[in-house]
């Protein structure tokens, strides 16, 4: 959420900014602004009546000191004014307040300078590509043909349990699985990250915490009776780790990781472009979650990024990096790198991971702050990243990997699973 004091400076500014992310509600700018000057204007009075019930009450204790109880008597009278006054205005304060905060959630995020212009993907830039495109034998297969070949990933009965997009993960396939996570997850830990295991549910305050509600309450499973959702990403309970919280510089900065499984509606997604494995209702996936200064947080997005990609490195798979156009950016990213895999059978880039910079968007909702050396508060920027979600890494491994003999794994991930190939 921006903060309305940027806004009221800023304008045109504000305004430039929207326009990258193809926002059309320019009004709603404006709209803020003048809400603010209500709300100034109210809190004035306010304060005006505030100070002038104050004196009449120590008028009052005076005048009953001296003795003179008609004279105050009288005064109290013209007091019971100041209390309608104060009750009337307390309330046209709470609801401008109450306005504003409805205004203030409808504002995207304002993206980077460096952000470049679009509308749609085809318009993200490629900033850096990666290893080599494998040649597949001639009678190469999709990913969901070699799980059904190998027995390893069954779709159906997925679908037969709780519906499409729940598979079920057998023998090597269900291995392959956990030996990724605890790949992830080492990789995490041996550069710093804390990991964490937070609930897989969360409460309405950490959705809007990290910007999932309002905006994307359509995506996420809701649990009625309780009133909770069903995670779509760990960002947002280690994000919400933090909500309401000031830390110190010197903690700064926070790094978690934590694996999870993921829920996500993903409604109207249908196709060949969305078989198998290439979108999911529930997924599994390793995050990183940073809290860091805002002087040096575009230093750490890179990092993260540079990170993600020491995985794919690791994994052996071809790969490239996106900077997201305006247009493509998520309601609450300041800046997204998005990294893509090659899959060969389906010849075609899989994205596998979002890395994102939120300056203080989330950390202004959750009242994230760090207090200086020098003792004053302000708010932290906050980052994520997945470091990786696992169904697309899995279909890339089986249609790139794929020979006479098997599935080959690679050698980085053979401790884990205890297997060299599939098959």
């Amino acid at each position: 959420m921006l903060q309305v004091s940027y806004i009221r400076e800023n304008r045109e500014e504000v305004l430039n900014r929207l326009s990258v992310k193809n926002f059309k509600s320019v009004e709603l700018v404006d709209q803020i602004i003048k809400l603010d000057d209500d709300r100034r204007q109210t809190q004035t009075k306010l304060d005006s009546i505030a100070a002038e019930a104050n004196a009449s009450a120590k008028k009052i204790g005076e005048l009953m000191r001296q003795g003179l109880k008609d004279e105050a008597e009288s005064l109290k009278q013209q007091s019971n004014n100041f209390k309608e006054q104060t009750k009337d205005l307390s309330d046209k304060l709470s609801a401008i307040e109450i306005l504003l905060q409805n205004e203030l959630v409808l504002l995207p995020n304002l993206p980077h300078v460096s952000v470049p212009k679009g509308k749609s993907p085809e318009e993200n830039v490629v900033v850096l590509e990666h290893g080599q495109i494998p040649q597949l034998m001639p009678n190469a297969l999709p990913h969901w043909e070699l799980a059904a070949k190998y027995d390893i990933i069954d779709f159906e009965l997925g679908n037969k349990i709780a519906g499409a997009g729940f598979p079920v993960y057998k023998g090597k396939g269900a291995k392959l699985q956990r030996a990724l996570i605890n790949f992830f997850l080492d990789h995490a830990d041996k550069v710093g990250y804390r990991e964490m295991q937070p609930p897989i549910v969360v409460n309405e305050a950490s959705g809007f915490g990290t910007g999932q509600l309002p905006d994307k309450e359509g995506q996420m499973y809701h649990i009625g009776v309780d009133n909770l959702y069903l995670i779509p990403t760990a960002e947002v309970p280690v994000t919400n780790l933090y909500r309401d919280v000031i830390l110190k510089e010197e903690e700064l900065p926070v790094k978690n990781c934590a694996y999870t499984p993921c829920f996500r509606r993903e409604a109207g997604s249908y196709g060949a472009h969305v078989r198998g494995l290439n979108r999911l209702h529930q997924f599994d996936k390793v995050e990183i979650v940073q809290v860091v200064h805002p002087n040096n947080s575009y230093e750490v997005l890179e990092d993260m990024s540079t990170y993600v990609q020491s995985l794919l490195r690791a994994l052996e798979l071809p790969y490239r990096v996106l900077s997201l156009c305006g247009g493509d950016m998520s309601f609450t990213s300041a800046k997204t790198y998005d990294m893509e895999v090659w899959c060969a059978a389906q010849a075609r880039w899989l994205e596998v991971s979002s890395v994102s910079n939120f300056e203080t968007y989330q950390s202004n909702r959750l009242k994230l702050r760090f207090k200086s050396k020098e003792g004053k508060s302000q708010l932290a920027h906050t980052l994520n990243g997945s470091a990786l979600a696992l169904p697309r890494i899995v279909a890339s491994l089986l249609e790139n990997n794929q020979t006479e003999q098997g599935i080959k794994i690679p050698a980085a991930l053979v401790p884990y699973t205890g297997f060299e190939y599939i098959n």
